[in-house]
């Protein structure tokens, strides 16, 4: 064997410890209906060429004042004080216990609104609405080739000021945790297959990639983590009570 190939075939990295920072801890908290709008602002500046946020911050409005209130939704915000000393929402991360199930209640309970906040984006980008009417299979065309994995972690944005101070790190941790607060052994994200900010990042704390597989015209690819086998994660609910 050529010391190229025993290079090529050596373990990815076990990711070290996660040195946790209680004055960054202690500025987040669990995401709540007054919250909503600056999320969904935070959510569109970030993922602008996303889906979603294509519809407009209105639609994103009403999709997050929907999803606070249901039981699977776990969600978290960042919030520290601005150069005016007001406080101030500067980043979130937005998971599930079981997000096929969240969505279907979801859209049955809120249809109308949902609908109505959306025509607007439609009408600008009427190539959306194909798209739209494939989110329902989301869910079993990112997994066809795996165990279901309910728990997930679907949307993570901050302000580009936080960016390099470990804020991310520390707000994944906190939706890690709860998750396995829950009961949940496993988490996926799942991205864009060329994304390698993302991958890089998913690579540090131990995630998985799985079979690659095509979506809104895209090429994604699911990665999943042993959250009972992670040494950065800890049975931990800071959101609803367990």
């Amino acid at each position: 064997m050529t010391e190229e190939s025993e290079q090529a075939e050596s373990p990815t990295p076990k990711p070290r410890p996660f040195v946790v920072d209680p004055s960054v801890m202690n500025k987040i908290r669990a995401m709540e209906h007054r919250d909503c709008p600056r999320v969904a602002e935070l959510h569109h500046n970030a993922m602008g060429n996303s889906l979603w946020a294509q519809l407009g911050e209105r639609f994103l409005i009403e999709l997050y004042r929907g999803l606070v209130d249901s039981p699977y939704f776990l969600a978290f915000v960042y919030e520290e004080r601005d150069e005016s000393g007001e406080l101030l929402i500067q980043g979130f991360i937005a998971g599930s216990t079981d997000t096929e199930t969240m969505f279907q209640a979801l859209f049955r309970r809120r249809y109308g609104l949902l609908l109505l906040s959306a025509t607007p984006g439609i009408l600008r980008r009427p190539q959306l609405l194909p798209r739209l009417l494939q989110t329902h299979r989301y869910s079993r065309i990112s997994q066809k080739n795996s165990v279901r994995i309910p728990g997930e972690s679907l949307f993570c944005s901050f302000a580009p000021a936080l960016r390099g101070k470990r804020i991310s790190g520390h707000i994944n941790k906190v939706l890690f945790d709860d998750l396995l607060a829950r009961g949940h052994q496993f988490v996926k994200i799942t991205t864009e297959i060329d994304n390698e900010g993302a991958t890089r990042q998913l690579q540090s704390w131990g995630f998985e990639a799985q079979q690659p597989f095509s979506f809104y015209g895209k090429e994604m690819v699911c990665y999943t983590l042993d959250l009972a086998a992670s040494e950065r994660v800890e049975s931990n609910s800071r959101h609803r009570a367990v």
